[in-house]
């Protein structure tokens, strides 16, 4: 005899680990030395606004099943993330352009594809707003 609730769609449970995976690579971005994992999840929630306690049930696979809603955002935190650390890398090569290494500029394009690339993707997840007729 099995229970109904513990029947999950896969979709359900890939979502949960698509989700496990984003948090698990936000926490490595956000660490700053050993111990730090918790900590970390409590910047993550301040700055992004994700429960605290949702983060770390996922993040240490307790979590079956991850709403639709939950996952879009822990994915636009983490884009969030990614687009942060490019822009630093984008300073950091043009502070070396105005020191004299122009061999740059290349690399400035490219990163600035890779910034539209990665605004793109979370936009795309940005929920449509229905408009009043």
């Amino acid at each position: 005899m099995t229970c109904k609730e513990t029947k999950h769609t896969e979709q359900e449970m890939s979502a949960a680990i698509e989700a496990q995976g984003f948090i698990l690579k936000m926490v490595a971005k956000e660490t700053t030395g050993w111990g730090d994992t918790l900590p970390a999840l409590e910047r993550i929630e301040s700055k992004y606004g994700l429960p605290f306690w949702t983060l770390n049930h996922i993040r240490i696979g307790r979590a079956k099943t991850v709403e639709g809603g939950m996952l879009r955002r822990i994915k636009s935190a983490y884009y969030d993330m990614c687009e942060k650390q490019i822009m630093n890398l984008k300073h950091e090569l043009e502070m070396d352009g105005r020191l004299g290494d122009d061999a740059n500029s290349d690399l400035l394009a490219k990163i600035s594809i890779l910034a539209a690339e990665v605004k793109a993707k979370k936009q795309a997840l940005k929920p449509k707003r229905k408009t009043a007729a």
